[in-house]
């Protein structure tokens, strides 16, 4: 994908940072001829911004990895654990912020790898989340999608904790109605009480909650669920429940109701390897397109979370330095999974080192004890997973950091 042309204001804003740049004694941020070898993926929340205001130490910070003409020198891409939009918008709403030129191509969104599960595609799947969900699942190639309010119009009697909204007539189609095949979490809802009893519906009655089966169909329909943030940084002083949580609230139901364990056939989103590994993809790709041709040797990965951002990368890192070694199995499977060239191994980077702000969940002054917010299917951890190789005080400090460590202006 070609980077679009610039806007003219959003141009004009770049040149006159040039210009002031050049003044201050700092061309050399902008003018280095020099190639990177490295590439870098950004958190969103808690490292650009909190909520919808830009923290102020992001918009220098990007000024940094771009030439005087907007385009990008240093391969980047941003990865967020939102599943509750669209690429393109989300790439719109960061160039706003960072007065910097993003492209779709450079945005992962928690669900953008399931883009790759096709096997899915052609299943009737229940989707949950906010925002423009159906059209977010057409976008990834789902082709039979319902929503939890469709259903919940489908089968009225099955909502029933809102006594003001409670229908107790049952609709005359729900016979019709084709059983789920699938479940598709791409972030929280808004009713949890509603989403958690039509959940537990759906896996109970093997995707046809109009039938009370004899017995519990068990393994479950398959569940692919994106995004385990426990928490995320917002406004607020202290951090606000994520998709973590509701899935907590899933899996702790389901538990005390069949006592099963809910089964995830997927978990796409940090700290998954899925994601880190279609991050990789994406930022050889942005290289190319800025005209990088040798080897990305590193990347390096900053965000605010231990539980997820730390860790992830440092599992990646893990991944990479096995990888070297020898292709293990789970190693291919993902590989197969996103279908990875193997040709683009050749510029594939060897290591991904973590770097922990302090602008985000994680401060230095709030202790969390010895708290495990970790995922359920990740557990236990090795506790030297969750240290970040590098804490810094905000993301123009990693900019720094990274800068330092390449020798790279």
């Amino acid at each position: 994908m070609a980077i679009r042309e610039l806007p003219s204001v959003l141009s004009t804003k770049i040149s006159s940072r040039f210009l002031k740049s050049c003044k201050l004694g700092h061309t050399k941020t902008f003018c280095s001829f020099k190639k990177p070898s490295f590439g870098i993926l950004f958190d969103i929340d808690g490292v650009i911004v909190r909520g919808k205001k830009v923290l102020p130490s992001a918009p220098e910070a990007f000024w940094r990895l771009i030439n005087a003409d907007g385009t990008f020198r240093v391969p980047t891409v941003f990865v967020t654990n939102a599943g509750n939009g669209l690429r393109h918008e989300k790439a719109k709403q960061l160039s706003q912020w960072l007065g910097v030129q993003i492209g779709e191509d450079q945005v992962i969104m928690a669900h953008s790898p399931l883009r790759m599960f096709q096997q899915f595609h052609t299943k009737h799947v229940l989707v949950s989340g906010q925002g423009p969900t159906v059209e977010i699942a057409k976008n990834l190639g789902f082709q039979k999608i319902t929503t939890l309010e469709q259903l919940r119009h489908t089968f009225p009697v099955l909502d029933a904790v809102d006594h003001k909204r409670r229908i107790s007539v049952p609709c005359t189609f729900e016979q019709y109605f084709p059983p789920i095949e699938a479940v598709v979490l791409f972030g929280e809802p808004v009713r949890w009480e509603t989403a958690l009893q039509l959940l537990v519906d759906v896996l109970m009655t093997d995707g046809q909650p109009a039938v009370c089966p004899a017995t519990l169909r068990y393994p479950h329909i398959p569940v692919l669920a994106c995004n385990m943030d426990l928490q995320w940084m917002a406004e607020a002083r202290m951090p606000r429940f994520g998709h973590g949580a509701f899935l907590l609230c899933l899996e702790t139901l389901y538990k005390k109701i069949t006592g099963l364990n809910l089964i995830y056939t997927a978990l796409i989103g940090k700290p998954s390897e899925i994601t880190y590994h279609h991050a990789h993809c994406m930022v050889l790709a942005h290289a190319r397109q800025i005209g990088i041709t040798d080897n990305l040797k590193h990347l390096y990965a900053i965000g605010d979370n231990i539980y997820t951002d730390v860790f992830g990368a440092n599992l990646y890192n893990q991944y990479l330095e096995r990888r070297e070694r020898r292709v293990t199995r789970r190693q291919q499977n993902i590989e197969d999974l996103l279908g990875a060239d193997p040709h683009d191994w050749d510029q594939g980077a060897v290591s991904c080192s973590s770097i922990l702000v302090e602008t985000g969940v994680y401060s230095p002054d709030r202790n969390d004890g010895i708290s495990d917010h970790s995922p359920r299917d990740f557990l236990p951890v090795e506790e030297k997973l969750r240290e970040p190789e590098y804490t810094v005080e905000n993301v123009s400090k990693a900019i720094d950091l990274i800068f330092n460590i390449e020798n790279f202006e």
